[in-house]
């Protein structure tokens, strides 16, 4: 699996609809239909929103039944989030909002 742009990746997990398909797989693999129904994103905008994440191994997607069953690797998910890294690059980024807001 190739490396992947830490930055581009939060920025794909952070954002609104992504975050909210990611919720909904909190407790396990959900299909495409169920996913679509719960956050509102049609079925075939899941896979492209979610397409750098299954890329590079954060989301899965397998066929089954002629269905896309989503999951996600926990592990993997936790360790981004939780690492210092991310931490110092939500700090900068709060500071570079803030100068350009003042």
């Amino acid at each position: 699996m190739a490396e992947f742009d830490r930055k581009k990746m939060l920025e794909t997990l952070v954002d609104p609809q992504v975050s909210s398909i990611l919720a909904e797989l909190e407790d396990g693999e959900k299909d495409s239909a169920h996913i679509s129904s719960k956050v509102q994103v049609p079925e075939g905008e899941i896979a492209r929103r979610l397409s750098y994440a299954i890329e590079h191994g954060f989301v899965t997607v397998r066929a089954e039944g002629g269905k896309s069953i989503y999951g996600v690797d926990h592990e993997k998910l936790n360790k981004i989030m939780e690492s210092d890294e991310t931490f110092d690059g939500v700090v900068s980024g709060l500071t570079e909002l803030d100068q350009f807001l003042n």
